[in-house]
């Protein structure tokens, strides 16, 4: 066989191991054929040197914001995906977005699916934001979705009242979602909480960028976190709690988790690697903090940071996602819309970090590749799951996303070798459309040297952007896997008879 692409001399890394040095990769029609030895070429076939380097899956990044109506100065898909590309990310799943007075989901599809035609360089797919969950919606929308355009997720948000739902919603959603094999997804924050403290801040005058922080504290997130794993745990479906930030919450999903509840979490790198001191800003532009303001906020204390640590490290996070969902800071339609006739007003900042550029390199720069063992935070199969493999698992893209075996889309991140790839973070070297990075300043040992897509080099870290715009593709993505616990527990004091009185 004629390969089209062959890797040579690299290390591979799965979800489950480190193979031996040496292997090799071919390459044909954008998938990969065979993983050996020696394998033949030809004059046609491209030859890429990995010259010892490791190589993993392109990532997948399962939560990014583009093109969104409520970030008017936010990333559209064009440069959204470039920047993906850049940081080895090859495939994204983004949102579309029910507003609350929809009452159908063909023209929230129709109308995303606009802006994301051959305007992206990765390959991407869509989550509904569900904000009006009609019963035409839950019965009629939602199994046409699911099985003609390949969307099986859905996300809900317990806060924020334009588009949260209420509890009876997130049971509705959840059986509907369970009978579709669909996966649900949360905002876990208590809306009762927050708009409390909200209006004690506002009265005391207490109005800047950090007083985000303290708005939303950890036991908002704990409290709705909690109640969001007991309503999936009376509909027996599957969950993801997004972006979470606290060390109690995810403790809840960790007890879920050796209940055999089918619970899983998703953390992003802002909380790993940043503290809400960000959010003071500088002495020169006290509103710079407003460049740090996202829900659930940044944490106060190096300790919030290491509880999130050691989830990564023994399991419980089953994804690690950008959140990517930036507004420009200088612009009067982004961050500045928190300034009022030149005060702050936290509560009107347009919430949001970039990140799906940087979101790769910075957890790899964690893992042993780039830290002494003694100082390494992770393994290189644990980063490859958090990163690639088991997102496509839990949104229906395995056995074509998130792993190097045969039979895969041709999706890779080639290194550097050695220290060869260390960066130091800035704004200067992102490739998104926004005007700053939260990790400026921030060192990483490495920095894809390659990315490939489908066979084809996107991304060359000697010149650029190499990839075509239009060449992304949609995926639809089919059901997706439970990746802890089951699905057929019975609820906490309940039993089998019980659940059939009113099931």
């Amino acid at each position: 066989m004629d390969f089209d692409l062959v890797v040579k001399n690299g290390i591979i890394v799965t979800a489950s191991e480190v193979l031996q040095p040496g292997l090799e990769i071919g390459i044909k029609d954008g998938k990969i054929i065979c993983i050996g030895i020696a394998l033949p070429t030809s004059s046609s076939t491209h030859i890429i040197d990995a010259e010892g380097a490791y190589i993993t899956p392109g990532g997948v990044d399962s939560h990014v914001h583009l093109a969104q109506k409520n970030s008017p100065t936010g990333d559209g898909w064009e440069t959204g995906s470039r920047s993906a590309i850049a940081g080895g990310t090859t495939t994204i799943i983004a949102f579309a977005s029910q507003p609350k007075d929809a009452t159908s989901l063909y023209p929230v599809l129709e109308d995303y699916d606009k802006k994301a035609k051959d305007q992206s360089y990765a390959d991407y797919g869509y989550h509904f934001i569900l904000t009006n969950p009609t019963k035409a919606i839950l019965q009629d929308e939602l199994p046409v979705m699911a099985a003609q355009h390949g969307i099986t997720s859905v996300k809900l948000y317990m806060t924020y009242e334009a588009m949260r739902v209420d509890d009876r919603q997130v049971l509705d959603i959840l059986f509907a979602c369970r009978s579709l094999g669909m996966t649900t997804m949360i905002h876990a924050e208590s809306h009762d909480m927050i708009n409390l403290i909200i209006e004690g801040l506002e009265r005391r005058k207490n109005v800047d960028p950090f007083f985000h922080a303290v708005a939303r504290p950890r036991i908002a997130e704990d409290e709705a976190s909690y109640r969001a794993i007991s309503l999936a745990e009376l509909a027996d479906a599957p969950m993801l709690i997004v972006h979470m930030s606290s060390e109690v919450a995810v403790n809840h999903v960790r007890e879920a988790q050796t209940r055999l509840l089918p619970i899983h979490a998703e953390t992003c790198p802002h909380y790993l690697f940043l503290l809400s001191a960000e959010i003071k800003g500088k002495t020169h532009d006290h509103f710079s903090g407003a460049k740090h303001v996202c829900s659930p906020p940044l944490r106060h204390h190096p300790k919030d940071l290491e509880g999130l640590w050691q989830s990564i490290a023994n399991g419980t996070f089953s994804t690690f996602s950008s959140d990517h969902a930036p507004s420009k800071y200088d612009h009067p339609g982004g961050k500045r819309l928190g300034l009022v006739d030149g005060i702050p007003r936290f509560t009107k900042i347009p919430n949001g970090l970039p990140g799906v550029e940087t979101r790769v390199p910075l957890l790899f720069g964690q893992t042993p590749a780039c830290q002494p063992p003694e100082k390494a935070k992770l393994t290189l199969p644990r980063f490859v799951q958090l990163t690639a493999t088991n997102a496509a698992k839990l949104y229906g893209l395995d056995g074509r996303k998130g792993s190097i075996a045969p039979g895969y889309d041709a999706d890779l991140i080639i290194w550097h070798p050695n220290d060869t790839g260390a960066v130091t973070i800035s704004q200067d070297l992102m490739h998104h459309d926004i005007d700053y990075t939260p990790f400026e300043g921030v060192h990483v040992g490495n920095w894809p040297r390659y990315t490939v897509l489908r066979g084809q080099v996107v991304w060359d870290k000697s010149k650029g952007v190499v990839g075509d715009m239009k060449y992304g593709q949609y995926l639809k993505r089919g059901k997706g896997q439970v990746l802890t616990g089951r699905v057929g527990n019975l609820p906490r004091g309940m039993n089998e008879d019980e659940r059939r009185y009113w099931l």
